[in-house]
């Protein structure tokens, strides 16, 4: 009998040793995945954004982390491109730009982390102040659902128009309640405006498109977004993927010191550092 319960107690102790030998290799192996090599392709828009992202690729790169750039001049294949699994990330909207492209397409796509915002402006080669617009002007804007609405508010902040009550971030051209200048708006493709501005009065554009066509945007901007507007970009993921450790990776990276450093010192007069 004492034979007996001693070896159940044997059997007991040696049970807990290697119970707690595996969960320490488990942990190891935990702490391991955390430098071990990787690589991810990143979708982000041209201009500006690659330059920041040089800086990421930097910082990464000490993680072991290896991060491809795949640059897009529009607003519409990097989701798309995602959400066929070509991408791994993307990193060049705004959450509601992403929530309302998700809707229209049927995407599955997520919101991991917040990167900068682009305060938009209000340009003109034409004019120097809003007050100069004048009754029958053709202001653009873009034509994309979210950043049509964020000019749109734009505009009614600049006291050109003023939109239906509620109409917010899905605010179109057809919810403008007063217009007493009779403006005449023209919805153009975003990346496409700075080519139009010689014909129209003037007209919203988005930050890397501004910059891209040699705008200063706090300097040569007749208006532009306060820099706490709600209208933060994004790094974005398949919703499927959005708890893989190797995205807190590529956060850590893109919110180091490093990066936010080097925004503030060269953008920091139209960029804002969202972390």
């Amino acid at each position: 009998m004492k034979q007996k319960l001693l070896l159940i107690m044997l059997t007991l102790v040696l049970t807990t040793v290697l119970a707690a030998c595996g969960s320490n290799k488990a942990e190891s192996n935990d702490s391991t995945a955390e430098g071990e090599k990787a690589k991810l392709k990143v979708g982000i828009s041209a201009g500006v954004e690659e330059e920041i992202w040089k800086q990421v690729q930097e910082v990464a790169a000490k993680d072991n982390l290896e991060i491809e750039l795949v640059v897009f001049n529009d607003y519409v294949q990097p989701n798309k491109v995602l959400a066929e699994g070509e991408l791994d990330a993307n990193a060049f909207q705004h959450e509601p730009y992403l929530d309302q492209f998700k809707k229209d397409n049927n995407l599955d796509l997520v919101k991991i982390a917040n990167t900068l915002n682009f305060p938009i402006g209000f340009y003109s080669e034409k004019i120097k102040e809003v007050s100069e617009i004048k009754e029958g002007d053709v202001i653009g804007l873009p034509n994309d659902p979210t950043n049509g609405a964020r000019a749109l508010i734009l505009f009614e902040n600049a006291g050109l128009i003023k939109l239906k009550e509620g109409a917010g971030i899905t605010a179109t051209v057809r919810d403008i309640a007063e217009n007493k200048l009779n403006l005449k708006f023209e919805e153009l493709d975003a990346a496409f405006i700075p080519k139009a501005l010689g014909d129209l009065t003037a007209a919203v554009i988005n930050t890397n498109y501004a910059v891209e066509a040699g705008f200063v945007p706090t300097q040569d901007a007749i208006f532009i977004e306060p820099k706490d507007s709600p209208w933060v970009n994004i790094i974005a993921v398949r919703t499927e993927d959005k708890d893989k450790p190797v995205f807190q990776r590529l956060i850590k990276a893109y919110h180091s010191d490093q990066v936010k450093k080097y925004v503030e010192e060269k953008y920091g007069s139209y960029i804002v550092a969202s972390w």
